[in-house]
């Protein structure tokens, strides 16, 4: 999220007349909120209100009144910043994943764990297609042969693939995935996944195993959420079966990939292809991806729209209300 708001502290005689929630932005600093939420919450940034403080000084003076906190980006929510704030019951997240959140460190200390819920999913959904379409069609790379100038000295430019037919293999068929299940269904593609537990309303075919969807597919569409248990759920064998012609598409965690094996099977063209908008090192991006016209790159803006930044914001606004109503969350992560 890069907008730019300017969250102001009040004076003490201020807060005491401020009756809004009091609300603490935890971020790093290239990452800001992007919307403004100051007409309903009293709103705490140390990085734009402490500049001449330490901010642990700055979270320790106003800590027994922090109850909640949005946690902006990535910026980690761990037992080093939780034992400065003893009073925090809720931490807000505005991302789909809570992979920088420490779930469990939060459920010890009895601590409530929000996230976007499905505010992001339409337009990640959209991106993994358009990623998907481009990687197929060549699109970006015929964009960068008519810019280059070489159209009139090289009239014959590679053909494309069809997307329709395709088997689509979606690894995680949560709120994100059923959405791009439900968008290649429209072109005539045939839908296998994996999840970590079969679903019964889904209406596509399920493996147990990822390496199996793999051979059985002709593309993967990585969309589950980075744990433990998937960090790196995309690894040579999984490349291995997709095979030569198989494209892997990623608009979960750029971590769900083993980076280093994918980029030597793009290198190698042992698979056919890769749209990335996350890796594994953000911002650095493996440079041997740079001259490959088979590989789209983007810089992690799958869901990032004027329309989700609207709808997460409704969505921290309504868990917040809730949470300082005793009333129930809206978009509440479940503990395993």
């Amino acid at each position: 999220m890069s907008a730019r708001e300017n969250v102001n502290i009040p004076s003490g005689n201020e807060e005491e007349a401020d009756h809004r929630p009091l609300v603490l932005v935890h971020r790093l600093p290239r990452f800001v909120l992007p919307f403004d939420m100051r007409t309903t919450f009293r709103l705490l940034d140390p990085i734009s209100s402490a500049a001449d403080e330490p901010p642990q000084d700055f979270l320790s003076r106003h800590a027994p009144s922090i109850r909640a906190l949005i946690t902006v980006g990535p910026a980690p929510v761990n037992a080093d910043l939780l034992d400065l704030l003893p009073s925090v019951r809720l931490v807000v997240g505005s991302s789909a994943g809570v992979d920088h959140i420490d779930l469990n460190e939060c459920r010890r200390r009895g601590i409530a764990v929000t996230n976007a819920g499905s505010a992001f999913s339409e337009d990640v959904a959209d991106y993994a297609v358009a990623l998907l379409l481009d990687v197929f069609r060549r699109i970006s790379a015929a964009d960068r042969f008519v810019r280059s100038g070489s159209w009139p000295r090289k009239p014959e430019y590679p053909l494309g693939f069809k997307l329709g037919g395709k088997r689509v293999g979606i690894v995680g068929l949560g709120s994100i995935g059923s959405e791009v299940a439900k968008r290649l269904v429209a072109f005539g593609c045939r839908i296998a996944y994996n999840s970590r537990n079969k679903k019964p309303s889904a209406p596509y075919t399920y493996h147990a195993n990822v390496c199996d969807l793999a051979v059985n597919s002709d593309v993967i569409v990585v969309c589950c959420a980075l744990t433990k248990e998937t960090h790196h759920i995309i690894n040579k064998d999984v490349m291995t079966g997709l095979g030569k012609g198989g494209v892997i598409i990623n608009v979960g965690r750029g971590a769900l990939i083993d980076e280093k094996e994918l980029v030597q099977y793009l290198t190698r063209g042992e698979i056919g292809g890769a749209g990335l908008d996350l890796f594994e090192k953000e911002p650095d991006v493996p440079k041997e991806l740079f001259t490959l016209d088979n590989v789209v790159l983007s810089p992690h803006r799958a869901g990032l729209t004027t329309e989700s930044f609207e709808a997460v914001r409704e969505v921290i606004t309504a868990n917040l209300n809730a949470f300082f109503s005793n009333k129930p969350l809206l978009s509440p992560v479940q503990y395993e």
